[in-house]
């Protein structure tokens, strides 16, 4: 019992910190923080404001894979089409999961 106890602890705590090195990886903290908004905003606002909208996971995937302007304000982010489509799927699954 304490075995599997440890295993789903790992399982639901590595996710989080592999997207948080994913997100240094692939250096979305240039412009965005975990609770304050800075160049765009913060993951914490994201998941707000998405948390309802079963589309949220591939609308955002294609807002970092391509880019987009408007949503936030007038500053665009820029297109991020190097980063492999399963790294964007499990940043957007952990912006998501904020609180």
């Amino acid at each position: 019992m304490k075995r599997a106890v440890l295993v789903l602890g790992l399982l639901v705590a590595f996710p989080v910190a592999a997207s948080d090195e994913l997100a240094k990886k692939h250096a979305c903290f240039a412009c965005h923080t975990l609770d304050k908004k800075m160049v765009g905003p913060s993951y914490k606002e994201v998941a707000a404001k998405y948390r309802s909208d079963k589309d949220a996971p591939a609308k955002l995937a294609a807002k970092v894979k391509n880019g987009g302007q408007g949503v936030w304000g007038s500053v665009p982010m820029p297109p991020n089409a190097a980063v492999p489509d399963a790294d964007i799927k499990a940043l957007v699954s952990w912006i998501l999961s904020q609180k």
